[in-house]
């Protein structure tokens, strides 16, 4: 399954974003901030990076329907996706 750059770029979006919180989480360790704040960013990059990962599988999903290519839609191959995010 390969997506298009326009199909791609809103989970490239999310995940620049998440590079950014990561960034902060870091930064955060490194200036010895209180865990509670820390943990809850930590929090925040993990669930960003699941929806990217539902968003990359949504799309290529998406893809392979509207292409009415039914032999890329290989369901086991999907469900095992779908639980590696799990």
């Amino acid at each position: 399954m390969k997506l298009s750059s326009e199909s791609s770029r809103p989970v490239i979006n999310r995940l620049r974003r998440a590079h950014g919180q990561l960034a902060g989480v870091i930064r955060m360790l490194e200036e010895e901030q209180d865990c509670e704040n820390v943990v809850m960013q930590l929090a925040a990059v993990s669930k960003a990076l699941d929806r990217a990962g539902f968003g990359l599988i949504a799309e290529s999903l998406k893809e392979c329907l509207a292409s009415g290519d039914s032999e890329q839609l290989d369901s086991g191959k999907l469900e095992k996706l779908f639980l590696s995010l799990a």
